[in-house]
């Protein structure tokens, strides 16, 4: 027997272990019922076969007749003001059949999500290295980039500024003089947003809740800053759009997350009515928020545009996307308050993000950062800020678990050292403090919907936490444990999903929705919904492709809200169908819709004979059949009591325990244990579980101790990937488990929850504390690279 099989908590119903050597364990508490089965949970992924054999489409798989290839000349320089550009000799090229420089994009809108301040190519100014001055459009690559060479700009240096306190500093250059077009969305209690309230701060969120008056009865206020770093995406597939545009038609297929939303940012750019602009997604070779608004499309159409509709296809390099979007560096502030045993009571913090040159995605990450602060715990009184500061760097964007990654940084870390300060155990702290299931997350929001004490209690028992005993002295290598728990709010902000259900005279059933498929396992997630709802096999249903001009509406996929979200419309749509079909049924056999089932595209009533639905279908409709068809729609209520407007759909959370080993003569950190965990709420699929979570866990890796982003005077050094450090295979700790919890208490079908994001956010504080506890040093700044580890442990004195 393995020691996960061996590995049972008393509170739950069942262990399932489904791959001892590797270690992922399901665990169901009582509240799941056993008997409730949901169809494939257990079959490989839709998408699996074609990905596997090279049959799958994406992006940069789109071919068009007579497709021409563009490339973009990119700013040498931070900051500086444009004082000419020549492109007469590229435009001599032979085979260069279009040139986009500012003269050609006149009149073309700015854009972003909350703030429009980014052009297609920049027009009197360049703010970040990287930033596109110009674009060509060519019979191939090679002589796009040739064209480009010949280029002539002319650049006048201004001032520039890379981090956030030096953007903030009295005198600082104004990366935007003129203040951009932007909105503010709406807010409920206790929560509130301003548009530029200084120079170089385009977006700020505050939340606040409870008497001040709370710190007055803290027998302890403990201030401390953290430092969080920038990281890259890394998804495989870079940025691509394919374009075939005319000056009052507009259609394209892009890699993007978000295909609604991008067909609202480039009716707005190009001013054209939305129904004029058609969007195709294909397969995505990964996102994680990076693939949301616009990205490779303006430049596509715009020179689609200048070569009379003929198609143009902009596939950057991995090291453009480097330069396009990244996560947000951040400097956390954090002052709590809490009485001598322990009890927190007040909370502020100030979060600055570095929202590089353009605001892009900042302000809903703004929003999530300073909304998520208080993290897991109960206060009595918060009261958070979060600054957007625009610097000369790349543009910032949303990132897998935008805003909860940063603050849960900060908001564990900050209880770790309240702990040792204390003398008291982080463990017990936590549990002390944590929200009880079903409690309000902030007054007005929905409540907690997982068990945070039981969470936390598997991943410390998986590593055996609670029996780990006091580092050696002897020797320089110390070992030493830590856990963490992560709380992010799921499903979108005011989210709404729609999703139709089609099924054919045979009962081949087609589903359409807009959940991006990009590599999460959404496609198949939904599929089994509906042959859960239909009661039918899995591969009779088939995910139609997506096409703005015939599928239905979505926000986006983001915020792990396919599952919570958008399963909810697609459940609705099936249980609308499967209703359809049994009074159709009934009226044509003779028998109670209401008492009558559905299986495989036959149907029984009231225990009767089956009646198979293809022969009376054809009978009554003819030699053409039939097709049944149901739409669903899902929303959460507007709630003005709740801050972000809406209550929370559900929450995502994230246990993670770890153990360490710390050579305190060179600060290199070596992960020996690692368990995260993720509440389901109810499994659709084991396997699309298990990849989330683990998947998650090793982006927490990443940031925890490899991955950032260095500049050097404006320059970024290390925009490429043999120069960008991520984890190799042999940087998975050996012992590596992950738990998919199944408490039963979710919002989505059959009380699932959404999954993928929540296993990220607690990794590096646990990484954190087991290096604390292994050398009693404290990190505050991420990635924990040798030398910060190693100057922590010089700083903290004598290591344990």
């Amino acid at each position: 027997m393995t020691a996960l099989e061996s590995f049972q908590h008393e509170s739950f119903q069942h262990t399932v272990v489904d791959d001892p050597d590797r270690g992922y364990v399901i665990h169901e508490l009582p509240t799941v019922d056993p008997d409730r089965r949901i169809t494939g949970r257990d079959k490989p992924r839709a998408d699996a076969g074609a990905k596997v054999t090279g049959r799958a489409i994406y992006g940069t798989d789109v071919a068009r007749a007579g497709m021409l290839h563009a490339k973009v000349l990119r700013s040498p320089h931070a900051h500086a003001r444009i004082v000419s550009i020549d492109a007469a000799a590229a435009r001599r090229v032979p085979g260069v059949k279009a040139v986009l420089t500012r003269a050609e994009a006149v009149g073309l809108q700015p854009y972003g999500t909350m703030v429009k301040d980014q052009p297609t190519v920049a027009m009197d100014t360049v703010r970040y290295v990287g930033d596109i001055v110009a674009a060509v459009a060519a019979v191939d690559e090679r002589t796009a980039l040739e064209a480009l060479g010949l280029i002539d700009v002319q650049y006048e240096i201004l001032p520039a500024v890379f981090d956030v306190d030096d953007a903030l500093a009295e005198g600082a250059p104004v990366i935007h003089p003129e203040p951009p077009f932007g909105v503010v969305p709406g807010y409920g209690d206790g929560a509130s947003a301003v548009l530029r309230p200084r120079d170089n701060v385009p977006y700020e969120f505050r939340y606040r809740t409870g008497d001040p008056a709370a710190w007055q009865r803290c027998d302890h206020i403990f201030t401390d800053t953290f430092y969080f770093s920038r990281m890259n995406h890394m998804h495989l597939e870079p940025f691509v759009t394919v374009a075939e545009a005319s000056d009052d038609e507009i259609e394209v297929w892009s890699s993007t997350q978000s295909p609604f939303n991008l067909r609202k940012e480039l009716s707005r750019i190009f001013s054209l009515p939305e129904n004029r602009i058609r969007v195709h997604v294909p397969l995505l070779g990964g996102g994680f928020g990076a693939k949301n608004g616009p990205k490779t499309d303006p430049v596509a159409i715009r020179l689609s545009q200048l070569c009379g509709g003929r198609p143009v296809r902009f596939a950057m390099t991995t090291e453009e996307v480097f330069l396009t979007v990244s996560q947000h560096a951040a400097k956390l502030v954090v002052r709590s308050g809490v009485t001598s045993d322990g009890t927190f009571v007040a909370r502020e913090s100030l979060v600055l993000l570095n929202g590089g040159a353009y605001a892009e995605h900042s302000p809903p990450v703004a929003e999530k950062a300073g909304y998520r602060m208080p993290g897991a715990y109960r206060w009595d009184h918060i009261d958070s800020v979060c600054k957007v500061v625009t610097t000369n760097t790349v543009p910032a964007g949303a990132m897998r678990g935008f805003g909860g990654t940063q603050a849960t940084w900060a908001s564990e870390r900050q209880v770790d050292l309240i702990a040792e300060r204390l003398g008291l155990d982080p463990y017990a702290l936590r549990v002390k403090n944590f929200k009880a299931l079903g409690e309000e997350f902030v007054p007005g929001e929905s409540g907690i919907d997982s068990d945070l004490e039981e969470g936390l209690r598997v991943v410390a028992d998986a590593i055996g936490y609670h029996q780990r005993t006091p580092a050696e002295s002897a020797g320089p290598l110390r070992r030493g444990m830590g856990v963490a728990v992560g709380v992010k709010d799921g499903g979108g902000i005011n989210k709404p999903a729609m999703a139709r259900v089609k099924v054919t005279s045979k009962g081949d059933v087609i589903l359409n929705c807009a959940l991006t498929e990009m590599g999460q396992g959404g496609h198949s997630a939904m599929c089994q919904i509906v042959a859960d709802i239909l009661h039918t096999p899995t591969e009779r249903v088939t995910y139609a492709r997506i096409d703005t001009d015939n599928t239905p509406f979505d926000q986006g996929t983001n915020a792990s809200s396919g599952v919570a979200v958008m399963g909810q419309a697609v459940r609705n749509a099936a249980e609308t169908l499967r209703r359809q079909v049994l009074e159709w049924a009934g009226d044509q056999f003779g028998f109670d819709p209401t008492r009558a089932e559905l299986d495989d595209w036959t149907v029984r009533g009231d225990g009767g004979d089956p009646h198979p639905l293809f022969p009376r279908i054809m009978e009554i409709f003819g030699n053409t059949g039939f097709e049944f068809s149901a739409d669903g729609f899902y929303k959460a209520r507007n709630d003005h009591r709740a801050p972000l407007e809406a209550p929370c759909v559900f929450w995502e959370i994230g246990w993670a325990a770890a153990e360490v080993e710390v050579d305190v003569e060179t600060g290199r950190v070596e992960v020996l244990q690692l368990a995260v965990s993720g509440d389901a709420g109810k499994v659709i699929s084991k396997i699309g579980c298990r990849g989330q979570d683990e998947g998650a866990a090793v982006f927490g890796l990443a940031q925890a101790l490899f991955e950032e982003m260095r500049y050097d005077d404006g320059e970024l050094l290390n925009a490429e990937a043999l120069l960008y450090r991520v984890p190799l295979a042999e940087d998975i700790p050996e012992r590596f488990t992950s738990i998919t919890q199944e408490q039963g208490h979710g919002a989505g079908p059959f009380g699932a929850k959404g999954m993928g994001e929540g296993g990220m956010l607690p990794i590096a504080p646990a990484i954190a504390q087991a290096i604390a506890d292994a050398t009693g040093a404290q990190l505050t700044e991420l990635p924990m690279t040798p030398e910060r580890v190693y100057r922590a442990i010089r700083r903290s004195g004598e290591p344990r």
